[in-house]
């Protein structure tokens, strides 16, 4: 069997000083807090996958904005097996509607303030801080 990356899109809605993340349910991540997310479907595009898996895993609505950045990801195990690998573009989104309430993957779902997120006060995915601060810096201009 052929080994390929998954490609797969976040959302990432700011709102009121705060960023909507989940906490992941699933590994690689289960039990850290990241911008709600998952696998693209083939034809696809990274923004229609981010508001589609944002509603799936939150109740949220958002429009999509800008592709913000596209990371890489390679998991291994503790024998240096890759486990998992993701091609992930981030995907800056505007608030719609919608209370957060976690659904399908995610443990939970909440509006975090950015300085806490900043300071690393919650267990969160790789990169999570960068990328809200791009949010807001793209937002601020």
């Amino acid at each position: 069997m052929m080994q390929v990356p998954k490609l797969g899109a976040l959302a990432v809605v700011l709102r009121d000083g705060c960023a909507l993340l989940v906490q992941r349910k699933n590994p690689p991540d289960a039990g850290t807090w990241g911008f709600a997310g998952g696998h693209v479907e083939f034809g696809e595009s990274f923004a229609e996958a981010a508001i589609r898996e944002l509603f799936e895993e939150t109740g949220v609505i958002a429009k999509p904005v800008q592709l913000l950045e596209t990371a890489e990801f390679i998991h291994r195990d503790a024998g240096g097996i890759v486990t998992h690998h993701f091609v992930l573009g981030a995907v800056l989104c505007d608030y719609v509607s919608g209370d957060p309430v976690a659904d399908d993957d995610a443990l939970d779902a909440a509006w975090v303030p950015l300085d806490d997120i900043y300071a690393k006060r919650l267990p969160m995915s790789v990169k999570v801080d960068d990328v809200a601060r791009m949010a807001a810096a793209f937002l601020a201009r």
